[in-house]
Order: C-alpha cells, then structure tokens, then sequence
C-alpha cells in the first residue's frame, strides 16, 4: 500500500498511476493538474477508468463500486474517494 495517506499523497499516487496506466507523456504527477476532468480534457474512456479502478482497489486495498465510476472525473475526486474508504475501514 502507498505510504502517504494524506489528501497530496494520495493525489500524487494516482496521477502516477494514471500516466503509467495511458502511458502519458511529457506529464509528471508534480505538473498533472488534479482537477482536470479525465474523461472530457483527457479521453479516459470506460475501459481505462475500469483498468484505473482495478489498480487503485489492489494499491489501497479497497472496493470502488462500478456505480461510482461516474463520480471519479479527476484526481482530486478519486482522491478524496479514497480517503473516505480509508478513513471508513479504521
């Protein structure tokens, strides 16, 4: 599980784990803007959010319904997502 629990950690996880994931380049997770919209600024289709969700359910060891895929449309969001499961499970 990634070391850093708080909200900037969690952001910096997953905009690493989307760049390796859509093979971004010329992005590092200090330049990805975390409220950019994944699906209209970025083309993330279903397939990648899906792929997205996965990694993030074995790095964090959470359960991210498929119902609310629709509400992950940035980092921040899937980060403040992760955060509540993390904070649900203590």
């Amino acid at each position: 599980m990634p070391e850093s629990k708080d909200i900037q950690g969690i952001i910096r996880h997953v905009a690493e784990i989307i760049i390796g994931e859509l093979k971004l380049e010329d992005v590092t997770p200090d330049t990805f803007n975390p409220e950019m919209d994944l699906v209209d600024e970025l083309g993330i289709d279903s397939m990648d959010l899906a792929t997205i969700a996965l990694v993030l359910q074995d790095e964090y060891k959470i359960v991210i319904d498929e119902d609310d895929y629709p509400k992950l449309k940035t980092v921040r969001l899937i980060a403040e997502y992760i955060e509540e499961k993390l904070a649900a499970r203590q």
